[in-house]
């Protein structure tokens, strides 16, 4: 009896010390990896509905459905390189041990079946093999309308180096034109809509797992105290998941929350928005009637005000529990220009340089009040740290991820020190394995474009990049000349800008002269190096700082910013409106938050750069 009553003692002991473990967990060096904007297009995949096998690499052998070179630089983002990058960061992961990892939207490019299925095997392959847990939030490539619809694309690369027609569908094809290839059609695609996309998504985030300690959505009945699996199961089906668009269509909300360990909550937020069309009447599941999703909050609080009001909730019931809250979605919630937004929209215009996409700064001030302290953002491929507070004292910290397929190729690593203290890491791809495998492929269809005499051929030396990194800056530079200068530069400034040399846009006011000759001295620049480069050089880096921020400067060099920052003080006293815009934003892109390796004290509500 002795005994009986002692193991009982022993075993309330233990009941108590979970609980108490349970109320308020110590959770320390627990580190999350965000990968963003992935974009991933399985390109060893095969069709499984059509008898193609892609086009074969003359060197490797391998059959491949990739998009021509042309495409990927008139894009912001790659199509097929990027594949190896993914492997690149998930095998860095798994070499830093870290556990979590999130997916900050566009994990897909147009949600098409092949490509998330691809998604999904690796996924599951590193999971079983490592014991990674995986996150996923949508983006507004996946979906891209909240209803699965036909799709295809006309630039895949073919025989011969020429473009090949893959579509899910005859009705989408053109009249044929001499010399064009035969259409693929294929089913696999298609771009899936929601419930295609969350069903094979599903054990990343989108439906509660048996190992999750907690798992809840906007529309949950249940709370933290009387959680159980299989309540949370049967309300996961999207059906029940939905919200009013208007008065007669309701669109699925992919939110979650889940604790994937002890004190942490990792908050999910789908801020995916599909407007109706003006003309739309009644009730319809048509694609066709409904916006795709690309502006993100600012929209959200039009059309999603429930999930400010859920934000609100979790964020008081992680306070109360003494749980580590970190939020996610694809869309930023503070400007990403480092605050040179308004002079990018006097100097552009505001349907230019994607600032449309800017959050108003009703977001960040919605968000902070609601609860949210740090959010990780992606959508625009840029590196980027913006911090707002609010009227009433609440700070957020919104820290937007790099693309892997884009400049700079990177991902994000949280490392949670205590509640109160955290660390932000910024992980550079530049080694990528059989990155320039496919080089073989591209010569074919440069080849084909000098034979046809192609007008806006792109430039062959990018074949001869050395890394991953290397080959990233190159796709920028080409997507500033064949589409950011003719399409957003104003054509007055452009001009006078790209052939002026460093020289002439130091000395753009004559009559500083001596002054000038002055900072020279002082700065140790001799004036000569000016004439080493140009308004277009000038331009290039603008795009290296709006995209890398710091991680850019070692790719600029300290003499060149150096010099950037005498022509811009001397374009701001210009009596140019426009040059004395381009000083400032020019300016400001070199001047923002830090962004590479910083830590974050919530106690302070401060940032602070961590210099290595």
């Amino acid at each position: 009896m002795r005994f009986q009553k002692k193991a009982l003692l022993v075993l309330s002991v233990l009941v108590l010390v979970s609980c108490a473990k349970k109320l308020k967990p110590e959770l320390k060096d627990v580190q999350i990896a965000f990968i963003a904007d992935a974009h991933f297009q399985d390109i060893f995949a095969e069709f499984e509905d059509a008898n193609y096998k892609g086009i074969k690499n003359p060197e490797t052998g391998a059959y491949v459905n990739i998009r021509t070179m042309q495409a990927q630089l008139t894009s912001t983002r790659l199509f097929n390189e990027n594949y190896f990058a993914f492997f690149a960061a998930l095998d860095d992961i798994v070499a830093r041990g870290i556990k979590y990892v999130a997916l900050p939207g566009d994990f897909s490019d147009d949600g098409q079946p092949v490509h998330v299925k691809g998604l999904r095997n690796i996924l599951d392959a590193y999971a079983a093999k490592h014991g990674i847990l995986f996150f996923a939030t949508t983006g507004n490539h996946d979906p891209v309308k909240p209803f699965t619809q036909d799709a295809g694309k006309t630039d895949f690369l073919g025989e011969g180096g020429k473009e090949q027609i893959i579509t899910s569908s005859s009705e989408n094809l053109k009249a044929e034109v001499d010399g064009q290839l035969k259409p693929i059609i294929t089913s696999e695609i298609k771009k899936w809509g929601y419930k295609d996309v969350l069903n094979e998504m599903a054990s990343f985030g989108f439906y509660p797992q048996k190992e999750y300690l907690y798992w809840e959505t906007p529309f949950s009945t249940y709370n933290y105290k009387n959680y159980r699996f299989q309540k949370a199961k049967k309300e996961s089906s999207i059906n029940q998941r939905v919200y009013p668009v208007d008065a007669h269509n309701f669109h699925p909300d992919a939110s979650y929350m889940v604790e994937p360990t002890p004190g942490l909550w990792l908050l999910a937020i789908d801020a995916n928005v599909y407007m109706p069309n003006k003309d739309l009447i009644g009730f319809s599941e048509n694609p066709k009637d409904f916006s795709g999703a690309r502006i993100g909050y600012n929209q959200v609080l039009l059309q999603k005000s429930h999930l400010i009001a859920w934000v609100k909730k979790v964020s008081d019931q992680a306070k109360k529990e003494g749980k580590v809250l970190i939020a996610f979605s694809h869309y930023p919630m503070v400007d990403f220009n480092d605050d040179a937004s308004p002079e990018m929209t006097q100097f552009f215009g505001d349907e230019k340089m994607q600032l449309h996409r800017v959050p108003k700064e009703e977001v960040a001030k919605t968000f902070a009040d609601a609860g949210i302290q740090i959010h990780f953002g992606g959508h625009m491929h840029i590196n980027d740290t913006g911090v707002r507070t609010s009227d009433n004292g609440h700070t957020l910290f919104n820290i937007q991820s790099p693309s892997l397929a884009a400049y700079m190729p990177a991902y994000k690593i949280l490392s949670i020190k205590n509640k109160q203290e955290f660390e932000v890491e910024t992980v550079v791809i530049d080694s990528v394995p059989n990155f320039n495998s496919l080089f073989p492929l591209y010569e074919q269809e440069y080849a084909h474009l000098n034979t046809i005499k192609s007008a806006t051929i792109w430039d062959k030396d990018i074949l001869n990049s050395k890394s991953y990194k290397a080959f990233t800056q190159w796709h920028l530079k080409e997507l500033l000349r064949l589409r950011f200068l003719p399409d957003d530069w104003p054509v007055a400034l452009s001009e006078t800008l790209l052939k002026a040399s460093g020289t002439e846009l130091l000395l753009i006011n004559t009559s500083n002269k001596a002054k000038i000759n002055e900072q020279l001295a002082l700065e140790k620049l001799p004036l000569n190096q000016f004439e080493t480069w140009t308004g277009f050089d000038m331009i290039f880096d603008f795009y290296r700082l709006r995209s890398a921020d710091a991680l850019a400067f070692p790719d600029i060099g300290a003499t060149r910013l150096k010099q950037y920052a005498l022509v811009c003080d001397q374009m701001k006293q210009s009596d140019d409106a426009l040059f004395q815009l381009w000083g400032t934003i020019f300016e400001k892109s070199r001047n923002g938050q830090p962004s590479n390796h910083f830590k974050i004290d919530l106690g302070s509500k401060t940032i602070e750069s961590i210099n290595e």
